[in-house]
């Protein structure tokens, strides 16, 4: 259970870099620090629907109504980062919708949303932490060390890293069924 301040400190050990105690101490891994780590961390958490990062919400209507296409919008939960599906009443997918001003329009007067959220940093996984942790090493690595031959090594490792991590989170749920459609029962 690991801190951002922990994670991006792991990070800076694997460069070589000094450790951080806060993202505003004044250093200069301290500014890289608060300047990567938010935008690194979410965009590892919207790459791949981590099952601890999946969740699903019944979304408040708004009261305007979109100006064109759609009958209703609604508001996105404050911790969202990326849709999965939206259905409509025990299903959390099957209607049709868009995104737009980081609101959901649709003609659906109820919507179940599935989607990506922003944990809390201490309620990561391991597998999710190893990742993390290299990712930021790659990220804050040329800021830091000025050495492309190391960032694109480390790099190559956050890779590895999370393609193990996509290995394990996908063994923690049951396995989807393909759908068939007339395109692949005909083929037999």
């Amino acid at each position: 259970m690991l801190t951002d301040i922990a994670l991006c400190s792991r990070a800076l050990l694997k460069i070589g870099a000094t450790t951080i105690a806060s993202f505003d101490e004044g250093s200069a891994e301290g500014e890289v620090a608060a300047n990567l780590y938010p935008c690194t961390r979410d965009a590892l958490l919207s790459s791949h629907p981590w099952n601890f990062a999946t969740g699903q919400v019944t979304l408040p209507r708004l009261a305007g109504t979109p100006v064109a296409d759609f009958q209703y919008a609604y508001q996105m939960p404050a911790d969202f980062l990326r849709v999965l599906s939206a259905g409509q009443s025990e299903r959390g997918a099957g209607i049709r919708y868009r995104l737009a001003e980081n609101r959901l329009h649709t003609d659906a007067d109820e919507v179940v949303l599935t989607y990506i959220f922003r944990p809390d940093e201490t309620t990561f996984p391991p597998f999710f932490d190893q990742v993390l942790i290299a990712r930021l090493a790659a990220e804050f690595c040329i800021p830091l060390t000025e050495s492309t031959t190391r960032a694109q090594y480390l790099d190559s490792r956050a890779e590895d890293e999370f393609r193990r991590a996509k290995t394990i989170d996908g063994q923690q749920s049951t396995p989807k069924a393909l759908r068939t459609s007339l395109l692949t029962s005909a083929r037999g």
